[in-house]
C-alpha cells in the first residue's frame, strides 16, 4: 500500500502505519510549511506540554479526553522518529525494537531465571540492570538521575533513589524539624535583604534548601509534590476568578481594587473547589 493509500486507510490494525504516512506527507515537499520547519529542539516545548496535558487527562477521569491527549503525545514520538528517519539515524521501528529489548532484558523474573517476586525486589533488580547496561557501576550512585526534568520532579527522584540505599529520614517528624530549621535560615537571609533588590546568592540557596526539604516531606508522606502543587495552582485559579467575579459585580476592575477588597472575595471563595 502506498503512502497516499495508507493516509485514507481505515483498518483498525494499521493506524500506526497511517499516522506515520500522514507525518511523512506533512514533512514532504508540498506538505505543511510549519511541520516542515520543525526540529527536535523546536518541538521540545510541545513534547513537555503534551505530556502534562496527558497527566491532566488521567486525573480528570475522562476517557475521551485521555484518548485524545495520548494521541497528541503519540504524535510527538512519531514526529521525532520522522525527523530522525529523514537523516538516516533511526526510525519508529528502531525505537519500538529498543524498548521491547529493554523490557525483556529488565524483566528476567518474567523472561529469564530470576526468582524476584516482590515489587521492591523488582525495582532493585531494575536499577541494578540499568546501572550495568549504562556502565554506571563506577560512576556516582545518583549520576544522571532526573537529568532534564523540572527541578521539583528531579528533587523528588533524587531523594527517592537516595532513600533506596538507606539515606533517608526515619520519619516525617524529623523532616518537619528540618523544615523549621531551613525556614529560620531563610528568615535570617531575608533580614539582610532589601525588598525590591535582586536576591543574593545566599538567599536563593536558602530558599532552594527549603523547597528541597518540603519536597522530601511530600515524598515521605506518599504525596506526589508535582500533583500537590498543581492542585494548589488550580485552587488558586478558582479563587482568583472569584475575586474577579466579585469585583466585577461591584463595578471594579482588578487594577482599581485594593488588596483589602480582593482579600474579601478571596476569603469568601470555597477553598475546597479545584
Amino acid at each position: 500500500m502506498t503512502d497516499a493509500e495508507m493516509i485514507s486507510c481505515s483498518d483498525p490494525a494499521r493506524q500506526i502505519e497511517r499516522l506515520r504516512a500522514i507525518m511523512h506527507r506533512l514533512r514532504a515537499p508540498g506538505g505543511c510549511p510549519w511541520d516542515a520547519e520543525q526540529t527536535h529542539d523546536s518541538l521540545v516545548s510541545n513534547l513537555i506540554e503534551e505530556a502534562y496535558e496527558t497527566v491532566a487527562a488521567i486525573k480528570s477521569g475522562d476517557d475521551d479526553n485521555l484518548k485524545e491527549e495520548l494521541g497528541d503525545l503519540l504524535l510527538q514520538v512519531v514526529f521525532h522518529a520522522e525527523l530522525a528517519e529523514e537523516d538516516g539515524r533511526f526510525d519508529l521501528n528502531n525505537i519500538a525494537a529498543g524498548i521491547c529489548e529493554k523490557l525483556v532484558r529488565r524483566h528476567p523474573h518474567v523472561y529469564g531465571d530470576s526468582n524476584v517476586a516482590s515489587t521492591d525486589g523488582v525495582l532493585a533488580q531494575w536499577e541494578d540492570i540499568k546501572r550495568a547496561e549504562k556502565g554506571d557501576q563506577e560512576k556516582p550512585y545518583l549520576h544522571g538521575v532526573g537529568k532534564g526534568l523540572p527541578a521539583l520532579l528531579r528533587a523528588s527522584k533524587l531523594q527517592k533513589k537516595a532513600g533506596k540505599v538507606g539515606f533517608d529520614w526515619p520519619d516525617a517528624a524529623g523532616i518537619l524539624s528540618k523544615i523549621e530549621e531551613e525556614f529560620n535560615e531563610v528568615k535570617e537571609e531575608m533580614a539582610k535583604h532589601t525588598e525590591g533588590d535582586e536576591a543574593s546568592p545566599e538567599l536563593q540557596a536558602e530558599i532552594g534548601d527549603l523547597l528541597f526539604i518540603v519536597t522530601n516531606l511530600a515524598r515521605k508522606l506518599g504525596v506526589d509534590p508535582e500533583v500537590a502543587l498543581e492542585g494548589t495552582n488550580e485552587k488558586f485559579l478558582y479563587r482568583f476568578a472569584e475575586i474577579e467575579k466579585g469585583l466585577k459585580a461591584d463595578g471594579l476592575s482588578l487594577e482599581e481594587a485594593s488588596l483589602e477588597q480582593m482579600d474579601r472575595y478571596w476569603n469568601g471563595a470555597k477553598p475546597t473547589k479545584p
